[in-house]
């Protein structure tokens, strides 16, 4: 090969390689079927976003494909990550509706996950669901420092988002909390409150807002909000509440807090396996922003009592990252040892 041919070789390689992704075409998808996979079986909210998703994503992917889902619940929501990693054409017809937990999971059972999840492709996400604090008013408590005065019993199912969120507070925080974990369920540990068992728990928005909305109403509510965790300030609830992540000062805690606090943006969204072409993405990623603008699609998840708070894809792949590579295995044990007690 001469030199000019060499060099002119050379010149089109870097070209093709620096050049930005096009973004696939209509007739990649067109006559298409895509799948959404959701990771737990039918009703839930995960499902409810899931079937939203399914009939206004294909509107705005060129070609218009049909989109179906497929529930495949299993191992608390580990098996159908592990399946869409490892097993699921990396065509980009078929995207994942991912689990909440998948970074906490990750970084503090590994032996549970197949998968790297900084290497899913994230698409964008429809809403955000902070863990949030809630205390019987009666309690007298009315700030997150009152809690250090006054010795509180929660309530959790297992160790789930209370337990985890109580213990943080426990022990970053110095909160008198004693966290009773017997509950078969978030809404039974929720409701145990109710029944004067309990004094306080702590989930996600999206159950509180859903299941008990007329606690926290009025002069003299029921509960009273004293804490958030995620990622940023939920926009439902008073922006006086502080995150968690605002409270804690030493730079262990701050990571700890910040790998746990993913989970408030990730699980309402979707994203594709590893190795999808750039192209595709760059579609998919179009159309899912195109989707949370559109109105009808905000009409939807109306009707299906569901909030749109939109992320980018681009945003949540950076949170993803950031969270566990920040977690070094010392920081993983700090929280582990403040969490569980080991």
């Amino acid at each position: 090969m001469n030199n000019k041919l060499l060099i002119a070789t050379a010149a089109a390689v870097a070209i093709s390689v620096s050049a930005p992704a096009i973004a696939a075409d209509a007739g990649y998808f067109k006559n298409k079927t895509m799948k959404i996979v959701i990771p737990y079986g039918p009703g839930g909210t995960y499902d409810k976003y899931g079937q939203a998703f399914a009939g206004f994503i294909g509107r705005h992917i060129p070609g218009n494909p049909t989109v179906i889902v497929q529930h495949m619940p299993g191992a608390g929501g580990m098996k159908a990550m592990g399946w869409t990693y490892n097993v699921m054409p990396k065509d980009g017809l078929g995207m994942l509706m991912p689990v909440d937990n998948s970074v906490v999971t990750q970084l503090m059972r590994p032996d549970r996950v197949r998968f790297d999840v900084r290497k899913f492709t994230w698409l964008g996400a429809s809403n955000q669901t902070n863990l949030v604090m809630a205390v019987r008013s009666d309690t007298g408590v009315k700030t997150w420092q009152d809690m250090r005065e006054k010795q509180l019993v929660g309530s959790s199912s297992g160790q789930d988002t209370s337990f985890i969120f109580s213990n943080l507070a426990r022990g970053m925080l110095g909160a008198k909390i004693k966290v009773i974990s017997g509950y078969k369920g978030s809404s039974k540990a929720m409701f145990a409150i109710e029944q004067g068992e309990s004094q306080m728990a702590a989930y996600n928005w999206l159950a509180w807002g859903s299941k008990v909305p007329h606690w926290f109403k009025g002069e003299k509510p029921f509960a009273r909000i004293v804490m958030q965790m995620g990622i940023f300030k939920d926009p439902d609830i008073p922006q006086d509440v502080p995150m968690l992540s605002e409270l804690v000062t030493d730079p262990a805690d701050k990571a700890a807090v910040a790998f746990v606090g993913s989970l408030g943006i990730l699980g309402r969204g979707l994203v594709v396996p590893p190795g999808v072409p750039d192209d595709v993405v760059k579609t998919l990623r179009a159309a899912y922003d195109a989707m949370n603008a559109d109105p009808a699609f905000a009409a939807e998840l109306t009707k299906r009592k569901l909030r749109l708070i939109p992320s980018k894809g681009e945003k949540i792949q950076q949170v993803v990252i950031d969270a566990v590579n920040n977690a070094t295995p010392s920081v993983v044990k700090h929280a582990s040892r403040i969490i569980y007690g080991k």
